[in-house]
């Protein structure tokens, strides 16, 4: 059994049974109206998947800017921690890179309501990779693990508190100074930017994102748009 995570005071941390999506149980607590800031988690050896519980202020097309905030607060989470030589990149659609192969992804689950109006909770859930379990390695290599990108020393409750603490840095700074800070470092960090790109069965340069963080997606001489909200999972 992992050490139970420590986390600051403005969480509170909830252990879900083994074989249990913390997401799912994130979206099932706050729909019973938890606390904001409760942070479900399952720790293993092998992977590492956590949720955490917001109550937003403001209506569902801002409120998920939760998601590439806490996209960042991992890469800045990692980064402190991992060797220099490992590259962190971001996924516009919740996928986390280690030195260009997947590792893992953040997804998000929200009261379904419209795009301008206040939803009730917000749930955004890390689904990490720490190590795998495969004889050929090489054959999958789009995708890889923590240990796989030298980082067999960072445990995952130390990362999963590191995250936290990260979160909360970018959430009061995002609340002191609104999105443009956390635009500025989104895009540094953003993968695929520039490059041509298939979403939702739609093709196109990847230009980069409006002020709500929706991709920009030019194919030709047309721009189109699609809303961050389109990530929202069980629409």
């Amino acid at each position: 059994m992992s050490e139970a995570p420590r986390f600051p005071p403005l969480l509170r941390g909830v252990a879900v049974p083994a074989g249990t999506d913390p997401l799912l149980r994130a979206e099932a607590r706050a729909r019973e109206g938890c606390d904001a800031g409760t942070l479900f988690h399952d720790i293993r050896a092998d992977r590492l998947r956590a949720a955490i519980v917001f109550a937003p202020e403001v209506p569902l097309e801002r409120a998920m800017v939760m998601l590439p905030l806490c996209a960042v607060g991992f890469q800045n989470a990692l980064g402190a921690l991992a060797p220099p030589e490992v590259g962190v990149h971001l996924g516009w659609d919740g996928a986390l890179y280690l030195n260009g192969a997947k590792c893992g992804r953040l997804r998000v689950r929200a009261d379904p309501v419209a795009r301008g109006v206040v939803p009730g909770w917000l749930v955004i859930g890390l689904d990490l990779r720490v190590m795998m379990f495969s004889d050929a390695p090489g054959d999958t290599p789009e995708r890889t693990s923590l240990h796989d990108e030298g980082c067999a020393g960072i445990a995952p409750v130390q990362l999963l508190e590191a995250w936290a603490r990260h979160m909360l840095v970018w959430i009061n700074r995002w609340s002191d100074e609104g999105a443009a800070p956390l635009h500025g470092e989104w895009t540094g960090l953003a993968r695929d930017l520039g490059r041509r790109v298939e979403f939702g069965g739609q093709r196109g340069t990847f230009l980069g994102v409006d002020e709500h963080f929706g991709m920009l997606l030019r194919d030709g001489d047309t721009t189109r748009l699609i809303p961050l909200t389109t990530l929202i999972e069980g629409r």
